[in-house]
C-alpha cells in the first residue's frame, strides 16, 4: 500500500543546531500515528516541513504523492494547531463557511460540519463567547473540510473536557476507517496509548523509537509489575515465597522481567489457595517514553 506520508533521511538545522537528524517515517492510509517528544525535540519543525512552510536541508519527503506545499498536497492535507485562533466577531458558522469557500467546498455543509464536532447549538454564536475547548472544536471542524487524506494535528485535545476528548478520538477512529492518514502530536500520553496504531518518539531531533505499543514494550524491556491480593491472613506466607516483593495492605507488589512473566505467574498459580486476586500491570506508555528519552540523554 502506498504511504500517504513518506519521509526519508530528513535533516534540518537552524544556526548549526540540528532540529532534525536523519529522520525517516511513513504514515499509511487509515493509520493513526502519534508523534511524541519533549519540547524542542523537533516535532514542530517536522510538521512545518510536512506542511511546506519550511524546506529541509536534505532528505526526501512526499505528501499525498506530491511535494510539501504543492497545490495537490495543500488540497489533501488538513492542519490543526495547538492554539487555534479565529475572528471573535464571527459566529462559528460564519467562520467555517469562510474556510469552506476558501477551499472550494460547498458552504451549505457548514452546519453539519459543526454538528459533527458538537457545536450545532453554538453555531450562530460569536466565537468571542466560546470557551477554549469550543474554539478548539471550531479548529477541528475546519480541519475536516474537504475530506482530507492526511490530518496533521498538534496537541488537538488541548482545552477539551474528558467527554469532548472521548468524542474527538471516536471521530478520528471514523476518519481513519474511511482511509484518512492521521499524524498527531500530543503530551497526553494516556490518551494516545489506546487510540493510535503506531507511536514515534523524537528526542533531540532523532527518532529514538517507533512501533506499536507492544513493539515498544518489547524494545524497552522494562519490568512488569504484579499486584497479588492475599486471602486474609496469608500475606506473610506469600512474602516468604517472594522475599523481594513489597508488602502492601492487601498483599504484595512484585516485578519481573518480561521473559520471566509466565514463570512468575506459574509460581503464583501454585499458591492460588492463598491468593484472592492478581493484577498484571505492563509498562505504561509514560514509562516507555521516559525510558527512551533518558536513553538519549534527555
Amino acid at each position: 500500500m502506498t504511504s500517504t506520508l513518506t519521509i526519508s533521511h530528513l535533516i534540518k538545522t537552524f544556526g548549526g543546531v540540528h532540529a532534525l537528524s536523519d529522520v525517516s517515517l511513513t504514515v499509511a492510509p487509515g493509520e493513526r500515528v502519534a508523534l511524541l517528544g519533549h519540547n524542542g525535540a523537533g516535532k514542530s519543525t517536522m510538521m512545518k516541513i510536512i506542511l511546506g512552510l519550511i524546506a529541509p536541508d536534505s532528505g526526501e519527503i512526499t505528501v499525498c504523492g506530491a511535494h510539501p506545499g504543492d497545490a495537490v498536497a495543500r488540497s489533501k492535507v488538513a492542519y490543526l494547531p495547538e492554539n487555534a485562533a479565529f475572528h471573535s466577531a464571527l459566529t462559528g458558522l460564519e467562520q467555517i463557511t469562510f474556510y469552506m469557500q476558501l477551499r472550494g467546498v460547498d458552504p451549505k455543509g457548514g452546519q453539519d460540519l459543526l454538528a459533527r464536532v458538537g457545536l450545532a447549538d453554538a453555531a450562530r454564536r460569536r466565537i468571542g463567547t466560546y470557551s477554549k475547548g469550543m474554539r478548539q472544536r471550531v479548529g477541528l471542524a475546519q480541519a475536516l473540510i474537504g475530506h482530507p487524506s492526511l490530518l496533521i494535528l498538534d496537541e488537538p485535545t488541548s482545552g477539551l473536557d474528558p467527554v469532548s476528548r472521548r468524542d474527538f478520538y471516536e471521530l478520528l477512529d471514523g476518519l481513519a476507517a474511511e482511509g484518512a492518514a492521521i499524524l498527531l502530536s500530543s503530551h497526553a500520553l494516556t490518551e494516545v496509548e489506546a487510540r493510535t496504531d503506531r507511536l514515534l518518539i523524537l528526542s533531540g531531533g532523532r527518532m529514538v523509537a517507533e512501533g506499536s505499543l507492544p513493539d515498544l514494550r518489547s524494545q524497552a524491556a522494562l519490568p512488569i509489575a504484579l499486584h497479588v491480593t492475599a486471602i486474609n491472613g496469608y500475606a506473610p506466607e506469600l512474602m516468604k515465597a517472594f522475599p523481594n516483593a513489597i508488602q502492601t495492605n492487601t498483599g504484595l507488589q512484585l516485578t519481573c522481567a518480561q521473559e520471566d512473566k509466565l514463570a512468575t505467574l506459574a509460581r503464583i498459580s501454585n499458591l492460588r489457595s492463598k491468593v484472592a486476586d492478581l493484577e498484571v500491570i505492563p509498562p505504561s506508555l509514560e514509562d516507555i517514553y521516559s525510558h527512551f528519552s533518558r536513553r538519549d540523554g534527555q
